[in-house]
């Protein structure tokens, strides 16, 4: 079964009273933004997932800006969700897909079995016309799910330095190639990444790619066998949308650096390579 599932499907699913539990993963910029979009706007019987205290830890400059959250924050996330052992779980954003990638990445990791990605987020479902909802949403269940983390690969610093490992780096060009540079210290790559933009494991509605032509993309940056392969980002976000296609396309078994660039580039002695060669 792929990670994703179509509007129509979720659509389908809701009107049947399916079990399922369906978050939406918002986050925009400023205290409460997402919250606010949330109320202002959502799909029917979704609840609300804040990235930023549900899906991290506190920033730092030793473990990046996005750290894996730990297990109390995710049993006070599960409680407040309602997770259920007999609901399938299905995120979406109202972005381009990089907080849904997030929240299935840490869920999956966390032990969620079958978490899917509404494909092409909320922009999809209003696309087809399906109805939203404003307000706090519904109340929350019993949460009968408990965090087990540890089930998706996790690389190290130490991993990225053993040299055992491609790289894949999953910025735009323009951050790899260290041209701009507006969230972190230092503009560059870890020496020896090929860089895969995220924006092009996607379709233009930003929908993902069919499986054959996401294989295609990571067989041609040298994927060959995934559990040799580490994917990294600025701080975890694009590389969980990296790893939600290799999924997609069959590809499992790779790493996430979740320090990412943010770690790296924070410590002066670690190099940095720029240019697009």
């Amino acid at each position: 079964m792929g990670i994703t599932i179509s509007a129509h499907e979720l659509a389908q699913e809701i009107r049947r009273g399916g079990k399922n539990t369906i978050l939406a993963s918002f986050w925009l910029p400023g205290e409460g933004a997402g919250h606010t979009k949330y109320n202002s706007e959502h799909i029917p019987t979704s609840l609300f997932c804040d990235p930023a205290t549900s899906l991290s830890s506190v920033p730092s400059s030793r473990q990046g800006r996005n750290p894996l959250p730990d297990a109390d924050t995710l049993q006070r996330a599960f409680e407040e969700w309602g997770l259920d052992v007999n609901h399938n779980v299905i995120v979406y954003d109202g972005g381009k897909g990089l907080f849904a990638a997030r929240a299935w990445w840490i869920l999956t990791w966390a032990g969620i079995e079958n978490v899917r990605i509404l494909d092409g987020g909320m922009a999809a479902w209003e696309a087809a016309g399906y109805d939203v909802v404003g307000g706090p949403g519904n109340l929350h269940g019993h949460c009968t799910r408990r965090p087990n983390p540890g089930q998706l690969p996790v690389a190290d610093i130490d991993d990225v330095k053993s040299g055992k490992y491609l790289l894949l780096d999953t910025r735009e060009a323009n951050r790899y190639a260290g041209k701009k540079e507006h969230l972190d210290l230092k503009a560059g790559h870890i020496p020896g990444a090929v860089n895969v933009p995220t924006r092009e494991l996607f379709n233009e509605d930003n929908t993902y790619r069919s499986p054959e032509e996401l294989k295609k993309i990571f067989r041609d940056a040298g994927v060959d066998d995934p559990s040799k392969v580490i994917v990294y980002s600025g701080s975890g976000i694009h590389s969980a949308v990296a790893i939600a296609a290799m999924h997609q396309a069959g590809l499992e078994g790779a790493a996430v650096y979740i320090g990412g660039w943010s770690q790296w580039c924070a410590n002066p002695k670690n190099p940095v390579e720029r240019g697009t060669e």
